[in-house]
């Protein structure tokens, strides 16, 4: 590939990129290559202040515009996403890591499906008109905006993590400070570029890259912030949660979530899923199989299948190669995590059936191997927290019984699949289980973006949902109008 000019990544504040007010930038270096591709803008209180205000001042012109000039607004950012595809698509592979044909081209159209679902949605949201005690008055339920919403995303999915609280929040009527993850800065200026393309009134989006606890922590506890809509780990999520305490809040978090294999299941279908669950976005997606429960009667040849079909199906290089499916990790920790835990596991006895470690001869050392453990203890980190990385621990479960103890034996409730030939063992499963979307033989990564994502109750995958019209439902609120003083009864 053409070595790329690094970018000044900016802020983006009241209709313009600016330098933060201190002047302070950090180098942003590809997973891929190791070299630098861009000087990131350290934005601190002081400007997260002025984007709220920014926002804030914006927020009463794009709160009263109807609902179809909002949507006009929004589908000119998925035009303006279009006519960006390959930019965006070689930015996303540079900065975060993904394979360019088989990850990157496919968030990029989702990225712009996001956008054009929202200009729909919100010209089919409805009231109600319920009956008043009041001889003669009409009652009016309405939606209306929440005000400025602050956005923290992460860097696994720098672009459909955005839009999907992004573009429903403008829908609604709010307007925007978003701080993107610092290691995919440079790809989500490009994605901001896109949006500053639509010309959407001044102050109604802002940009603010900078470091989490600095930046993030001001916006989610500036007084001028109706709402938090967060994306990321559990630990950053609750202490955003705590920050923004008594403000609306949509908290999408971790998950350690199963997939499971009964003993009755499609063997081939089942390892396709484990593939994709285990090794999409190399293993970097809070919905990805960090768990694999086998039955113990088909262990063996399902361990035996998912070995080949890694070593046959797994292509691990240079993301921009056409043949490549699984690019490097996108940071340091989340290698380091990887070695830890796999580490941790071999230690408690488990078995390295493929890969376990980072691939040498690389130009960076994120490489990581798509691994598959076998024989994992329960009690393996690898088993109880989220690694994060292209690892399937393989776990010997003995019934449905066992699946489900195991399922919510920690505390996470976001996404949870099973293969099994028979849809009473799936729908029991199912109904038994916390997380909030269960997959039916099909993988754990497998989602559909209209529809409601978010963790179960009481788990710790957060609260609140996204997805099409239950995203516009979280990030409005309702309000009630009663009108008296009528013609009394007829």
């Amino acid at each position: 590939m053409t070595p790329q000019q690094p970018r000044t990544v900016d802020l983006f504040v009241n209709g313009r990129w600016q330098p933060p007010q201190a002047g302070q930038y950090e180098p942003s270096a590809s997973p891929v290559t190791g070299e630098l591709i861009g000087q990131v803008a350290q934005g601190d209180r002081a400007d997260a202040g002025a984007a709220v205000q920014a926002a804030a001042a914006a927020l009463g012109g794009w709160a009263s515009a109807t609902a179809f000039e909002r949507a006009r607004a929004l589908h000119r950012v998925a035009d303006a996403c279009q006519q960006r595809r390959d930019e965006l698509a070689r930015a996303l592979t540079l900065d975060q890591g993904k394979p360019l044909l088989a990850e990157a081209y496919p968030e990029v159209d989702d990225l712009i499906g996001y956008w054009h679902d929202a200009a729909e949605d919100v010209l089919r949201l409805d009231g109600a008109i319920p009956p008043s005690r009041l001889p003669g008055a009409r009652v009016l339920i309405e939606r209306r905006p929440l005000g400025v919403v602050a956005v923290i995303t992460p860097w696994n999915w720098p672009y459909t993590m955005p839009a999907q609280v992004i573009a429903p929040a403008l829908a609604a009527g709010n307007t925007v400070v978003w701080t993107p993850a610092p290691s995919t800065s440079v790809c989500s200026a490009v994605l901001m570029d896109a949006i500053a393309d639509a010309a959407l009134p001044p102050g109604t989006v802002a940009f603010l890259p900078g470091p989490g606890p600095v930046v993030g922590d001001e916006i989610a506890g500036h007084p001028g912030v109706a709402a938090v809509a967060f994306v990321g780990s559990t630990q950053t999520g609750l202490s955003v949660a705590r920050r923004a305490a008594g403000k609306a809040q949509l908290l999408e978090m971790g998950n350690n979530g199963p997939l499971v294999v009964m003993d009755d299941a499609d063997l081939d279908r089942a390892v396709a899923g484990t593939l994709v669950g285990a090794y999409l976005c190399a293993g970097q997606s809070c919905t990805a199989a960090e768990r694999v429960l086998v039955h113990e009667r088909i262990h063996d040849a399902f361990v035996a299948a998912l070995a080949a079909a890694v070593g046959k199906e797994v292509v691990l290089g240079d993301p921009f190669d056409p043949q490549t499916t699984m690019g490097p990790l996108n940071n340091a920790g989340v290698a380091d995590k990887t070695a830890r835990h796999v580490a941790d596991a071999l230690s408690r006895g488990a078995d390295l059936i493929t890969g376990g470690g980072a691939e040498s001869g690389r130009p960076t050392a994120l490489y990581w191997q798509p691994t598959v453990l076998d024989n994992v203890p329960r009690d393996a980190v690898v088993a109880r927290e989220e690694t994060f990385g292209p690892v399937a621990p393989v776990i010997t479960i003995a019934s449905l019984q066992d699946a489900i103890t195991l399922t919510d034996d920690l505390p996470y409730g976001l996404m949870a699949s099973i293969y099994t030939a028979d849809a009473g063992t799936g729908l029991r499963y199912a109904d038994a289980v916390r997380a909030a979307w269960v997959n039916i033989n099909e993988s754990s990564n497998y989602w559909e973006t209209h529809l409601p994502f978010g963790g179960g109750g009481g788990s710790a995958s957060g609260v609140g949902r996204v997805g099409g019209r239950y995203a516009i439902d979280a990030l409005s609120q309702v309000r009630t109008v009663v009108l008296s003083g009528l013609t009394g009864r007829p």
